[in-house]
């Protein structure tokens, strides 16, 4: 069987989403704004909270890098994120960050049930995950850094942990 690229119109549309949301505090850059929207419709991240100096659609530049996919993929701007994750925590929610922290844990190491429901806080660019979402969290995982640089960009890292945690929920 030879082996060829398959072009959009081939893709089957899923509808599977795992109880998992994302929180952005704080993300200003409308192509990190983007890239979540993608990572979410890819992996079925269930809604996209944005909250702080985020970043909302309609904006082109979120459009252009998210492909479109803000349409698809719910999102709502939280003028009071800790209130969200109040709400969400009332609901059952877990409250992972994901920032390197004195008691992060490893990403590989995380411990979830695959019943568990998930709001995954990533921040800004420039600063992560601020001290107060940090102390509202359940959890803080991070992803062992084997470079000299201590971090990545906070979409390649969501997309990261995005894709371990939807894989520890499908277990």
């Amino acid at each position: 069987m030879k082996n060829t690229q398959l072009d959009h119109r081939q893709h089957r549309t899923g509808t599977v989403t795992s109880s998992l949301c994302f929180l952005a505090h704080n993300m200003e850059d409308p192509t990190n704004i983007g890239s979540l929207f993608r990572i979410a419709d890819a992996l079925g991240v269930e809604k996209i909270y944005l909250s702080g100096s985020s970043l909302i659609p309609p904006n082109s530049k979120i459009r252009k890098t998210s492909r479109s996919t803000e349409k698809y993929v719910p999102f709502a701007f939280e003028k009071t994120p800790l209130e969200l994750l109040k709400k969400l925590k009332s609901e059952g929610y877990t409250i992972i960050s994901l920032e390197i922290t004195s008691s992060s844990t490893a990403i590989k190491d995380l411990k979830i049930s695959a019943d568990e429901k998930i709001c995954l806080i990533v921040g800004s660019e420039n600063s992560g995950v601020n001290q107060e979402m940090l102390e509202a969290s359940d959890k803080t995982v991070h992803i062992p850094m084997r470079g000299h640089n201590s971090s990545m960009n906070v979409a390649t890292a969501c997309a990261i942990v995005t894709y371990e945690i939807t894989d520890k929920l499908r277990r």
